[in-house]
């Protein structure tokens, strides 16, 4: 192994433990943040509206982010985006003390800017990794994911009454997590752009955004994130009202996390063997076997057979579509083509948590899975499309 092959092993499995930590706390803020909102909220159908907030608030970075690291670099500029997320889980712990349902909204959406930031990790690892690593290295860095499934949830469970009022000890636990990220981060061996580096610009986005493959990429992924999104932020509150116990629906978002990462150490080589659409199409599958199972019952069963097959569909759908955008920009143009990729997948996420509150405390857990199904059957389509015509360019 030559010392370039072992340094963006060393980066990329550094980034995966980044990813590890992001996952943590997005894990505890997906298990606490709908409920938080449901015990503050002036009315129930915003219980999401903290979710949609945090959402909010990397899409509105997430474009910043990507252009601020391009002129500082990844590792300074990755640093600072953590810096951001103590701010924010200290604004949400001081919501809850408060009893401030708006001040907790506030919060979240300050946390996002971590989220945005931390959301291009795994394209850092593409870009240090070698074309035929690439898929690898972003499904291995995405598999880190898998001790936020674990550690998440269960974290939430034992801080959640910890300190001071309901809730209030699972945010102050996030800002440890930050802190071990920012460390983790110090250490990352990326050079730094070069004013040449900085000053280019390549095609502008437009055209870039014009090409089938860029497309389809940004559409399956801002989908199975949304879809995803959609589905599980309001499998708590489903649970809620189905009767079930706080610790189920922690066991059970446990087990969507892990679900959604664990995959992560075969997919690339999956995608490598088998090929990104076929690997995304067995994802939008998933999806469509989740909705299924979900609609023939609320037992605790039902709900954890659901959001474990959703997990993996999102895995193959995310990852592949992440290693499809890859293909589709320059060097010099990947913070507008990656910006423009987050900010869709951001808009999908902030949609989908907001009106999934809306439609689960007003319509019910059933309405909620209908909902979703076109959605994925948009994904399936455009795949087919994009399959046939990369097929023609081949004969």
């Amino acid at each position: 192994m030559n010392s370039t092959t072992s340094n963006a092993r060393f980066n990329v499995g550094l980034l995966a433990a980044c990813q590890a930590m992001l996952m943590t706390n997005n894990a505890t803020l997906i298990a606490v943040n709908g409920l938080a909102g449901l015990a503050l909220a002036p009315t129930p159908s915003l219980a999401t509206l903290p979710v949609t907030c945090w959402v909010v608030g990397g899409g509105i970075a997430t474009m910043q982010a990507s252009k601020y690291m391009k002129k500082v670099g990844r590792r300074a500029g990755l640093i600072r985006g953590a810096s951001v997320g103590i701010l924010g889980a200290l604004i949400c712990a001081a919501a809850i003390w408060q009893a401030s349902f708006w001040l907790l909204c506030f919060g979240a959406l300050v946390w996002g800017t971590y989220n945005a930031f931390g959301q291009y990790y795994r394209f850092v690892a593409a870009e240090v990794a070698a074309p035929d690593f690439r898929a690898t290295a972003v499904s291995l860095v995405l598999a880190g994911g898998l001790v936020g499934g674990i550690v998440g949830p269960t974290l939430s469970r034992y801080t959640v009454d910890l300190v001071g009022p309901k809730f209030a000890g699972a945010y102050l636990a996030l800002i440890v997590f930050a802190l071990i990220t920012m460390a983790i981060l110090s250490r990352i061996r990326i050079p730094d752009p070069t004013a040449a580096e900085q000053a280019a610009s390549g095609r502008p986005l437009s055209e870039i955004a014009a090409q089938p493959k860029y497309i389809v990429a940004v559409m399956s992924g801002a989908i199975s994130y949304g879809v995803m999104n959609f589905l599980m932020t309001s499998t708590p509150i489903a649970m809620g009202v189905c009767g079930h116990p706080y610790g189920d629906a922690a066991f059970v978002i446990s087990s969507h996390v892990i679900g959604m990462f664990a995959p992560s150490f075969v997919t690339g080589a999956l995608i490598k063997r088998l090929g990104v659409i076929q690997v995304m199409l067995a994802g939008a599958a998933l999806n469509i076997v989740s909705v299924a199972i979900a609609l023939s019952g609320v037992a605790v069963a039902n709900f954890w057979w659901s959001l474990v097959l959703l997990g993996v569909g999102w895995n193959f759908l995310y990852i592949g579509a992440t290693t499809l955008l890859t293909e589709t920009y320059r060097p010099e143009e990947r913070a507008k083509a990656q910006g423009a990729n987050e900010t869709a997948i951001f808009a999908m996420m902030a949609i989908s948590s907001f009106s999934s509150g809306m439609i689960v405390t007003n319509a019910g857990w059933e309405k909620v899975n209908y909902a979703a199904t076109p959605l994925i059957a948009v994904v399936i389509l455009a795949l087919l499309f994009l399959f046939i015509e990369l097929k023609k360019n081949r004969t």
